[in-house]
């Protein structure tokens, strides 16, 4: 009834509305939870070892907060965690990786203008370098350097900006913005699964068995969660570049990379003072704009452009151009979506490619096969119908050459 183009679309739909939901929960607490800290007040009747107190008013109602910044003199009956946001959108987002980058590398992951790798080799470095990227920032927040917040935020920007440029050499432009957000994610989430909850579980033993708990838990967990906090947009920003070719496809895309943690910073820096009542420095509003208005200037470098042949593509994408059905399917592709998806559009108003798809050559066409399979032959999502209909005796074509070239 289905073909497995049908179910992996699904999947991966189910699987990003579920990523989104997650990530909605962990950023909304994250940002909750920072406004809240920053926002305590010291009050004369603050019982014993409060560190502060926030009045708010919601949904109808005032709400009395108060922060322990070690711990209450005794374990409360009830203690909400927080964590399951964090982990469910780090399993989700995996999962969303795999499916889309790891089943799809030949089609998303890899580019050969790149670097030619196999497919085993692509996805063994996208798993190694989350795993590499944890492990080198917990072990710098853990060396001297982590005593000098400062000077550990600007050696993890360094980090950020190797990562950017390395995985520019390693992937396509749209895998190496995403590693990059999912390089950050997995920093953020281990921060939350390795440090931040332990160390809270280790108070929490400490109350129960009455003993006195080390205040260093507390200040190591706030430091995660501060960094977690700067970091947020810029994960954002790059999980949504994929939709956005003048990020991704740019020569320059390492360095739009590298600029947008500053531009998290600058925001968040904003928020943070407001939120601290020290003031509102609207200077990094001015700051944000000029760093955007850079990103939109390289934006417009040349985009990459591959000039492969039938012949250089990988037996899983070869096989769309090897089909009887295919050279019908290739004209109609030409004949209706060529004036779009080209590297210079005749269509009045385009400058690029829609989504950086470009249709013109035999090996592009079969590198698209899935998607021109999903948007064109089962549905009607392109070409837009009422600026180039396309007859249903060619969309069926389109069905068919997909199908006799996966057997389905």
């Amino acid at each position: 009834m289905f073909d497995l183009a049908v179910i992996g679309s699904w999947a991966e739909f189910a699987l990003r509305w579920l990523h989104v939901i997650t990530a909605i929960a962990w950023i909304g607490s994250s940002f909750y939870f920072i406004a809240l800290d920053l926002g305590l007040r010291k009050a004369p009747h603050l019982p014993k070892g409060a560190h502060g107190e926030e009045w708010q008013v919601h949904g109808g109602g005032f709400y009395h907060i108060q922060k322990y910044l070690v711990a209450p003199a005794q374990m409360p009956e009830h203690l909400t965690w927080f964590k399951w946001e964090s982990y469910a959108t780090w399993l989700s987002g995996f999962a969303l990786l795999a499916i889309m980058y790891y089943l799809g590398a030949e089609f998303y992951l890899i580019d050969p203008e790149v670097m030619d790798l196999a497919v085993w080799q692509a996805v063994a470095i996208s798993v190694g370098s989350l795993v590499f990227g944890w492990l080198a920032y917990d072990a710098i927040c853990k060396s001297r350097f982590g005593e000098d917040n400062t000077r550990l935020m600007l050696l993890l920007y360094v980090l950020l900006v190797i990562m950017a440029w390395g995985y520019a050499q390693v992937f396509s432009g749209r895998a190496a913005l995403l590693h990059l957000g999912a390089f950050t994610a997995t920093i953020m989430s281990a921060n939350v699964f390795a440090i931040i909850i332990p160390n809270q579980k280790i108070v929490v033993a400490d109350l129960i068995a009455g003993r006195t708990p080390d205040p260093k838990y507390g200040r190591i967990a706030k430091q995660r969660s501060t960094h977690n906090n700067y970091l947020t947009l810029p994960v954002i920003f790059l999980m949504l570049s994929n939709h956005y070719p003048l990020a991704f496809a740019s020569e320059w895309n390492w360095l739009i990379a590298s600029l947008v943690f500053l531009m998290g910073v600058s925001i968040r820096h904003y928020f943070n003072s407001m939120h601290a009542r020290t003031g509102q420095p609207t200077w990094t509003w001015a700051v944000t704009v000029a760093i955007f208005i850079a990103i939109m200037w390289l934006s417009t470098a040349p985009m990459r452009e591959g000039e492969e042949e039938v012949a250089d593509l990988p037996p899983a994408v070869a096989r769309f151009a090897e089909v009887a059905e295919f050279d019908e399917a290739y004209s109609i592709v030409l004949g209706r979506c060529s004036m779009c998806h080209a590297a210079e559009p005749v269509w009045p108003g385009l400058y690029w490619a829609p989504k950086g798809v470009v249709l013109e050559t035999e090996a592009q066409v079969a590198r698209a096969a899935r998607t021109i399979y999903l948007q064109s032959a089962l549905s009607h999502a392109m070409p837009p119908r009422r600026a180039i209909p396309m007859p249903e005796d060619e969309r069926a074509h389109l069905r068919a050459w997909y199908r006799a070239a996966t057997g389905s």
